[in-house]
C-alpha cells in the first residue's frame, strides 16, 4: 500500500521589529528635514543673510536624497541593467538640478 505523505505550510507574517525599521527611519527623517526647513524660514523672516538659509535648505534636500536614493537602490538591485542605468541618469539629474541653482545665482 502506497502512503500518501501531506505537508502543512504555516504562513508567517514578520514585522520588522528592529531597532531601525524602513518606516522609523522615514518619519525621523521627515521630521529633521521639517525642522531644517522651519529653521531656514524662521532665519528668512528674521533676516539672516541668504547663505545660512540656502545652506540648510540645501543640507534637508540632501538628506532626502539620500534616503530615496538608498530606498530606490534596494528596488533597482535586482532589475535588469536598463533599471540601473535609468536609477544613475535620475540621480545624477537630481544631484545637478540642486546643484546648479546653489551655484548660479
Amino acid at each position: 500500500m502506497a502512503t500518501k505523505k501531506t505537508t502543512k505550510t504555516t504562513k508567517t507574517t514578520t514585522k520588522s521589529g528592529g531597532m531601525w525599521g524602513l518606516n522609523k527611519i522615514s518619519m525621523y527623517t521627515l521630521v529633521a528635514v521639517a525642522l531644517l526647513y522651519v529653521i531656514s524660514m524662521i532665519l528668512h523672516l528674521v533676516g539672516v543673510t541668504a547663505v545660512a538659509v540656502l545652506a540648510l535648505q540645501g543640507i534637508a534636500t540632501a538628506i532626502m536624497i539620500c534616503i530615496v536614493s538608498v530606498l530606490a537602490w534596494r528596488y533597482v538591485r535586482p532589475k535588469p541593467a536598463v533599471w540601473k542605468v535609468l536609477y544613475i541618469l535620475s540621480l545624477l539629474i537630481v544631484i545637478v538640478g540642486v546643484v546648479i541653482p546653489l551655484v548660479v545665482k
